[in-house]
C-alpha cells in the first residue's frame, strides 16, 4: 500500500499557477551574481573576528572548493530536471517525497533568512550614510521588503531587468574599490597587524567557515528559474559556472584587499558595513566616500532582490505541489508572479530580524542570521549533493545535457565540507541560540510534513516527473 497520496487536479488548477519564460543566460548570470554578491559587502567580514586574517582565507579557499563541487552537480541536474522546484525536486526523484520535503525545508530556511541577514546590511549602510539612529534600523528593513517585494510582484521582465542592472552596478563599485585599494595593501601592517596568520590556530578555521561560505551562498538558487527561462537545458549551466567563476574572483580580491588596507582586518571584522571603511581609507571620510558607499548599496540590494525572487519561486514550487499550502502559490492572473509567496516569506524574514533585534543579542543581528542561514543552507547542500550521487547510480538513463566532470567524487568532497561546516555552526557560543532556534524551525516543520502536509500531495510537474523516472526505471531493470 503506497504511503502517499497524490492528488490530480485539472487545467484550472495549474492555469492559475502559471510562470512566463523570460531569462537567457546572461539574465541567470546576473541572477546568480547577484543573489551572492552581498556577501562581498557585508558579512564575510565577521569571519575576521573569528579566524584572522590567514583564518578566513583557508576558509575561504576550503569553501571555494565546497561550491565548486555544488555548482558543477547542480549544473548537471538542472537541466536534467528543469523544474521550478529546483534542489526540492532534485531530491525528489532521487530520495522520494520526504527527501524532497526535506530539501526544500532547509532550502527554504536558508532563502528566508539570507535576505533577512542582508537587509541587517543594508540598514547598516544607510544609517552610516544618512547618520539614522540605531533604532531607525527595523524602518529601513521594512521599506527595503516593500519595495523589492513589488519589484517582484510586478513581473519577471522586470524582476530580471533590476537584477541585471544593480548587479553591474554592484560589479563596477567592487572593482573602483580593488583599483584604490591595490596601491594602499600593507599585508603585514593592516591584515596581519600583530596577530600573524592564525591567531586562533586551526579552530580559527572552523569557527570562519560559515562565514566565507557566505561569499557564495545564494548561486545554488538558480535552477528555480528554470520554467523562466528560454532554454534551461542549454542557459542553466552556462549562466551557474559563469557565475562561480565570477563569485570566485571577486570574493578573493574582497577578502584579501578589504582586509589589507586601513583601518584593518581588526576593525574590519567588527564593521556592519566594511566597504564603507575602505572607501574612507582611500577618498578620505567625505562626501566621495559616502556616496560611493551608499551607490555600493547597489551589491547588497542585488542579493537582496535576487533572493527574494528565490523564495517566492521556493515557496511557490512547494506549494504547487501541496507540501506547502495550496494557496500560497497562486500566481498574479496577468504577471503570472507568485505574489502570494513572495509577501509570505518577506513577512517570515522580517520578524526574524525584529525579533533578533528586540531581543537586545549581544552579537552583531546580522551575524546571528547569517549562522541561522548557513545553517539551512548547508543541510540543504548535503541533501542536493545526496541527490546527485542518487541520481547517478539509481537513474543512470536520464538524458544529461551537461555531465559534471567531477562526478561522485566531486559531490562527495562538497557534501564532506557542508557536514564539517554544519557542526561548526554549535562552536560560538554568541550565535548559538540562533543555530539552535533554526534546528527547532527545521524539526517543527518535519512534524508538520509528518502529520498533515504528507496527505495534500499533489502531482505537480515535479512529482509526475519523479514518478515517471522511477517506473521507467524499473522497467528498464526488469528488462535486462
Amino acid at each position: 500500500m503506497r504511503r502517499f497520496h497524490f492528488a490530480h487536479p485539472g487545467e484550472a488548477y495549474f492555469a492559475r499557477r502559471a510562470l512566463r519564460r523570460h531569462a537567457r543566460v546572461l539574465h541567470l548570470w546576473a541572477l546568480g551574481v547577484g543573489a551572492v554578491i552581498s556577501g562581498d559587502f557585508f558579512g564575510w567580514n565577521f569571519g575576521l573576528t573569528e579566524g584572522g586574517f590567514g583564518g578566513m582565507l583557508v576558509a575561504l579557499a576550503i569553501m571555494t572548493v565546497l561550491f565548486t563541487g555544488l555548482c558543477f552537480s547542480i549544473a548537471e541536474m538542472s537541466p536534467a530536471l528543469p523544474h521550478a522546484g529546483g534542489a526540492y525536486s532534485f531530491a525528489r526523484t532521487a530520495m522520494g517525497p520526504w527527501g524532497g520535503f526535506l530539501t526544500g525545508l532547509a532550502e527554504n530556511m536558508e532563502y528566508i533568512l539570507t535576505p533577512a541577514v542582508i537587509v541587517v546590511g543594508i540598514g547598516g549602510y544607510l544609517g552610516a550614510v544618512f547618520g539614522t539612529p540605531h533604532a531607525w534600523e527595523p524602518v529601513w528593513w521594512l521599506l527595503c521588503y516593500v519595495v523589492f517585494v513589488a519589484f517582484n510582484v510586478a513581473g519577471v521582465e522586470l524582476s530580471f531587468r533590476v537584477s541585471l542592472v544593480i548587479t553591474l552596478i554592484a560589479l563596477a563599485i567592487l572593482s573602483v574599490f580593488f583599483i584604490g585599494a591595490l596601491p594602499r595593501f600593507e599585508l603585514h601592517k593592516w591584515a596581519l597587524q600583530n596577530s600573524g596568520w592564525l591567531p586562533h590556530r586551526s579552530s580559527g578555521i572552523f569557527r570562519a567557515l560559515p562565514f566565507a561560505l557566505w561569499v557564495y551562498l545564494g548561486i545554488e538558487q538558480l535552477p528555480l528559474a528554470a520554467e523562466e527561462a528560454h532554454n534551461p537545458t542549454r542557459d542553466m549551466p552556462k549562466g551557474m559556472l559563469l557565475g562561480l567563476a565570477t563569485l570566485i574572483l571577486f570574493a578573493f580580491l574582497t577578502v584579501i584587499l578589504n582586509a589589507g588596507i586601513a583601518p584593518g582586518a581588526s576593525e574590519v571584522g567588527r564593521s556592519e558595513e566594511p566597504l564603507l571603511l575602505g572607501f574612507r581609507a582611500i577618498f578620505g571620510d567625505g562626501a566621495t566616500a559616502r556616496i560611493l558607499a551608499l551607490v555600493g548599496c547597489a551589491g547588497l540590494v542585488a542579493s537582496f532582490h535576487a533572493i527574494i525572487f528565490a523564495y517566492g519561486r521556493q515557496i511557490y514550487s512547494l506549494s504547487r505541489a501541496g507540501y506547502f499550502p495550496t494557496w500560497l502559490s497562486v500566481t498574479h492572473g496577468t504577471r503570472q508572479t507568485p505574489g502570494r509567496a513572495l509577501v509570505a516569506g518577506s513577512i517570515l524574514g522580517y520578524l526574524a530580524a525584529l525579533a533578533i533585534h528586540l531581543a537586545g543579542q549581544k552579537s552583531s543581528v546580522g551575524a546571528v542570521l547569517l549562522n541561522m542561514a548557513v545553517f539551512g543552507a548547508v543541510i540543504a547542500y548535503v541533501f542536493q549533493m545526496g541527490s546527485f550521487i542518487g541520481l547517478r547510480i539509481r537513474f543512470p538513463s536520464i538524458t544529461r545535457p551537461f555531465r559534471s566532470p567531477l562526478g561522485i567524487a566531486g559531490a562527495a568532497v562538497a557534501s564532506a565540507i557542508a557536514i564539517a561546516t554544519l557542526f561548526t555552526l554549535f562552536i560560538n557560543r554568541d550565535y548559538r541560540p540562533g543555530v539552535l532556534g533554526a534546528a527547532i524551525w527545521f524539526l517543527l516543520g518535519a512534524a508538520y510534513f509528518a502529520l498533515h502536509g504528507c496527505k495534500q500531495l499533489v502531482l505537480a510537474p515535479e512529482e509526475k516527473f519523479a514518478e515517471e523516472a522511477r517506473t521507467t526505471e524499473w522497467a528498464r531493470t526488469a528488462i535486462r
